[in-house]
């Protein structure tokens, strides 16, 4: 067992085929429209009025939806509106199984309830830090920051998993890390694949492809997502009481063995999953 969204676990139960679930997440890619692409397709804002908003959000934690109406690019009225519509037209990769004939609308609820029995170990009830980590607060901000940086500034559908204490810092392709100064002191990390890498390329670069990109270009992409998230993170703790400085980013390559966790240190592991062969980990090198 592990986890997997409701597709993935369609295919490998045998129920429907790769290429059926392929040609669902299709329809749904055309019929399930983002909250600005339905305003825009609404009349409501143009797309340079959504990239505006966008690069604030980058610096600032706030819905891209409540951005738009900050910068007075939407009304409220407005924002309710495309919110409304984008809820009324939304495709769920079930319903779009059964469009595409892959399984009937009578097993489609069978199918959900053993997915949910299958996945109920891994399911994760909002952000849950192991006993006894100090300042969990500031931590459990962190993570929560994380996770809305991915899906605002990368753009990601995921699954977080629950957190754990690490011995080992697990190998993958590349990590970005960023230290944390001041009243605390943490390193922060991002762990990605190969696969994970591109696509957070893609989306800080803004281009549909990065294969002519040298791997610097790559690993410094991934920098400057982690540098999103800490300076967002660095903003909310001051705003909490807690002043934390931050240094720049750094990559590492992490050897087959993984790496240890410092003497001293306390290192939370926050699984982050995106989708077959893509993994993504954000660890917490807690200073005690």
């Amino acid at each position: 067992m592990a986890v997997k969204f409701f597709g993935q676990f369609l295919v490998e139960q045998g129920i429907v085929s790769r290429d059926a679930l392929v040609n669902a997440i299709e329809l749904q890619d055309q019929k399930n429209l983002k909250l600005g692409e339905m305003a825009v397709s609404m009349g409501y804002i143009t797309q340079a009025e959504i990239e505006r908003a966008h690069n604030a959000q980058m610096s600032k934690d706030m819905k891209l939806g409540d951005m738009l109406v900050e910068m007075g690019f939407l009304t409220l009225t407005q924002l309710n509106d495309v919110i409304t519509r984008q809820k009324n037209t939304h495709l769920y990769i079930g319903e779009a199984l059964v469009q595409v004939g892959a399984i009937s609308s009578e097993n489609l609820q069978q199918h959900l309830a053993d997915f949910k029995a299958d996945q109920a170990m891994y399911v994760s009830d909002g952000i849950e830090l192991p006993t006894g980590i100090a300042n969990s607060n500031i931590w459990e901000m962190t993570a929560d920051l994380t996770y809305k940086m991915i899906t605002r500034v990368l753009d990601l559908q995921f699954r977080p998993g629950k957190c754990v204490r690490s011995e080992v810092i697990a190998p993958n392709f590349m990590m970005a890390a960023m230290d944390f100064s001041g009243d605390l002191e943490a390193r922060y990390l991002i762990s990605v694949s190969e696969g994970l890498q591109q696509s957070i390329a893609k989306a800080i670069l803004r281009e549909e492809s990065v294969d002519d990109e040298p791997s610097e270009v790559l690993e410094d992409t991934v920098m400057e997502f982690v540098n999103v998230v800490c300076g967002n993170v660095a903003a909310k703790a001051s705003q909490m009481g807690v002043i934390l400085n931050i240094n720049p980013p750094v990559t590492i390559h992490p050897p087959e063995s993984g790496l240890p966790v410092p003497e001293g240190h306390t290192a939370l592991s926050f699984p982050i999953h995106i989708g077959d062969g893509d993994q993504m980990e954000m660890i917490l090198l807690i200073k005690n």
